[in-house]
């Protein structure tokens, strides 16, 4: 495997400059949703506004994408109002692997960029500093997203299954990916053409099994990350945390046997 690329920061990136970069490449938003009524519209609004020439903002994106997950709430209404197309995976849902494998299924883009759909304060720093690495270097097909993470109004803490479960299981099974410091973030771009060759595993993880193939296929000189700043969002209690943990346990014995 190549040795890691530099990191990134938002920052770097001007929405018109890279625009002007595309040369044609189809960009699609995705935020695979579960009961996030309260906060899918204003996520969907910002990036409609700032990112597409439909909102009056940047020609960076072409397409946004909802996957409402089994919603017992308004997601899907939500999203459809804030100018979103919705896809429905199901009463029920499938998990968070399966709404993203359908979201690369039912998107155009020659590039994806996931969105976690539960982020607070949204800003389209997050699109613009995934996008932005994809589209200076050809050789980059995998743009993972890190930032600081509140917790309780602590200015840090967030992420206790990536520091209790993907961590460790990074180190000791795939420890060349030891220096992606969110290995687990919802905020993810990947080059189409990779993930449809990757697969995306199921549950949570997701985002695991992904960074895992990519290094594998791709090496991890293919792998860049940005800085995205401060991410708020709803986090869990400790209680529900254990699925999240064992699919990231589960996909990481699965890809360190073969």
């Amino acid at each position: 495997m190549g040795a890691s690329r530099r990191d990134f920061d938002h920052a770097e990136f001007d929405p018109a400059a890279l625009a002007a970069r595309r040369a044609g490449l189809r960009v699609s938003v995705c935020l695979p949703a579960r009961d996030e009524a309260a906060t899918i519209g204003p996520i969907v609004a910002e990036v409609r506004a700032t990112c597409t020439v439909a909102g009056g903002g940047a020609d960076l994106v072409d397409e946004i994408l909802v996957v409402d997950d089994g919603s017992s709430d308004a997601t899907a209404t939500v999203a459809e109002r804030a100018g979103a197309a919705v896809v429905r995976s199901g009463r029920g849902g499938g998990g968070k692997g399966q709404a993203m494998a359908l979201a690369r299924a039912e998107c155009s883009g020659d590039v994806i960029v996931f969105l976690d759909a539960d982020v607070e304060q949204f800003s389209s720093r997050f699109v613009i500093g995934l996008l932005g690495p994809l589209l200076v270097d050809e050789d980059i097909v995998l743009v993972k997203g890190f930032y600081r993470r509140p917790l309780h109004g602590a200015p840090s803490g967030g992420g206790r299954v990536t520091e209790l479960m993907a961590r460790p299981v990074i180190d000791l099974l795939f420890p060349d990916l030891a220096f992606v410091r969110q290995p687990l973030a919802g905020e993810t771009a990947v080059r189409r053409t990779v993930v449809e060759k990757t697969g995306i595993a199921p549950g949570y993880g997701a985002e695991l099994g992904l960074l895992v193939d990519v290094a594998r296929d791709f090496g991890v000189g293919a792998i860049a990350q940005c800085d995205l700043g401060v991410r708020v969002h709803r986090n869990r209690p400790l209680s529900e945390l254990r699925a999240q943990a064992t699919d990231v346990l589960r996909t990481g014995l699965e890809r360190a046997r073969h």
